[in-house]
């Protein structure tokens, strides 16, 4: 049976955009003003303890369903409508070109039938979804359509997350997607209104970072590697001999020894900025491509004192930290400096909250 609306639903009502990382959950609730410009009416982080969400499996239930009680408690949001992602990794995507001029109803059947080539599961055990990207480049008369799909128990974790504390699950999107609608706010804001710019977005996050190339809306390219703020931490720990609880504690207050900047902090630096710049020499080397025009930082190790310039210095292109937030009204209930800290690590969260406005 085809479920439509798990992966791609579109909500008016006020709705809040939460992201699930290994690292933290974060909330995102945004508004329009009389003029139809975005606010932000609510933004907060909730840290999560190690091993608590593994490769984007949650392993502890009860936990980060606490956790997130915890955040909306903080936020002060009384919404309660939400819209959560999942990891690229949990999600099978296929672009489809199908006969222009179809109903909804002949479109289900069409896509369920594709669905059955693609998907290596039973079409029991998953949610289906697709959405109608537009009109074929290649082929006159005939439609673009994206379909979605995931393990049915996947979904059903976030969705029993959501309502562990107290939320009504109306959206799951993907992880990548929901950066890049964000993304696209701050690309708009380039030179030329970013048309025909090679962006590069790297999120940087505890364990992973994940690279998109996007052009004109779309990926070009896309790749994760295996490094990101967890191994700060691990160096903080073997440099001075905290715990990693300590360790983490400390690097997110700022309360470390004198010589950490150098001995520590500036090395990290200095190797991931080598790190991105070797992820656009995989990006080269595999594409027609040989240059970048902006590259976007984004995650919660993106704001680390020093990296955009490092990351300029390695790769010869300009980068910039993601805020996601750029241009809009800030609401009363955000603490204004607390939320340019954190801006990079919101850039999931503000894209599905963005799913708002989607109609």
């Amino acid at each position: 049976m085809i479920s439509t609306g798990s992966l791609f639903s579109r909500q008016a009502a006020p709705l809040l955009g939460i992201d699930i990382s290994s690292s933290s959950v974060k909330l995102v609730e945004l508004g329009r003003d009389k003029a139809g410009g975005l606010v932000l009416e609510r933004c907060a982080i909730e840290p999560l303890e190690r091993g608590w969400i593994t490769d984007g499996n949650i392993e502890k239930f009860d936990e980060v369903a606490e956790a997130l009680r915890r955040l909306v408690k903080k936020s002060g949001t009384r919404t309660k409508n939400v819209a959560l992602a999942l990891p690229p990794s949990a999600v099978i995507t296929k672009k489809i070109t199908l006969p222009g001029g179809m109903t909804e109803q002949e479109l289900e059947v069409q896509v369920e039938s594709e669905a059955n080539q693609y998907i290596p599961f039973s079409l029991d055990e998953v949610s289906l979804d697709f959405c109608v990207i537009g009109p074929s480049k290649s082929s006159p008369g005939d439609v673009e359509v994206l379909i979605a799909a995931s393990r049915k128990e996947k979904v059903q974790d976030r969705q029993g997350l959501a309502e562990a504390a107290g939320l009504k699950p109306v959206v799951v999107d993907i992880e990548s997607n929901a950066s890049r609608l964000a993304a696209g706010r701050l690309i708009e804001a380039l030179p030329n209104k970013g048309v025909d710019a090679l962006v590069a977005l790297f999120e940087v996050g505890a364990v992973t970072t994940s690279m998109q190339v996007i052009r004109n809306e779309e990926v070009v390219y896309d790749r994760d590697q295996a490094f990101g703020g967890a191994q700060l931490t691990q160096l903080i720990v073997r440099q001075y001999g905290f715990s990693v609880e300590e360790a983490e504690n400390k690097k997110r207050n700022g309360d470390l020894p004198e010589d950490y900047q150098a001995a520590v902090l500036r090395p990290f630096v200095d190797n991931m900025a080598q790190e991105i710049g070797r992820a656009l020499q995989f990006f080269f080397t595999s594409t027609p491509h040989n240059r970048i025009d902006h590259i976007v930082l984004a995650g919660g190790s993106a704001p680390l004192p020093g990296l955009t310039e490092a990351v300029t210095q390695q790769t010869g292109f300009a980068c910039s930290l993601a805020n996601p937030f750029d241009g809009m009204e800030i609401g009363n209930s955000v603490r204004l400096k607390k939320m340019v800290r954190e801006a990079p690590s919101y850039l999931t969260s503000c894209g599905l909250a963005m799913r708002r406005f989607l109609q």
